[in-house]
């Protein structure tokens, strides 16, 4: 497990944010023959973003909600998220493939989503915490005086000059 960062901490960050959320609903959790391969495929199209520098992949946090797993990733820019999904030679594009094919063999027992949202401005708070989120996948700073509170930091946008 990760050590806790001590402190009040936000994000910094300069330039296009793009959040993508993608996630799966598992509807029929007997049928692991059906769901898991899919399941299985994230951590891979993870690693693979993680060792690319300059796929504009950021970081992500892996979360888990009502219906089942999903990812919360960041992005540098939506042209570069795009041109990931739509790569031939990436992992994504043979994950999505399979998933088709299962989900056209067997109707109903899973589902995938995804929402992605271009951020003009962000404010976050991290308050003796793991490193996570927005400060992860970018920069973890110290909150200043200035932007003490969460108003203030999001009047400044993403560029938090007084923050360090």
């Amino acid at each position: 497990m990760s050590k806790v960062i001590m402190g009040r901490m936000t994000h910094h960050h300069e330039g296009e944010l793009v959040v993508f959320h993608i996630g799966m609903q598992i509807n029929r959790w007997w049928r692991p023959d059906v769901w898991m391969p899919a399941f299985l495929a994230m951590p891979g199209m993870l690693r693979e973003l993680s060792q690319d520098k300059d796929s504009g992949f950021l970081g992500y946090e892996l979360l888990f909600g009502r219906g089942g797993p999903y990812v919360v990733q960041y992005w540098s820019s939506a042209d570069k998220l795009y041109a990931y999904s739509t790569a031939p030679a990436q992992k994504h594009r043979a994950a999505w493939t399979a998933f088709n094919q299962a989900a056209r063999k067997s109707p109903g027992v899973m589902g995938v989503w995804h929402e992605t949202f271009r951020v003009e401005r962000a404010e976050s708070i991290y308050v003796s915490t793991r490193e996570m989120g927005l400060a992860k996948a970018t920069e973890r700073i110290a909150v200043g005086s200035r932007v003490d509170r969460a108003r203030a930091r999001f009047d400044e946008g993403r560029t938090v000059a007084d923050a360090a």
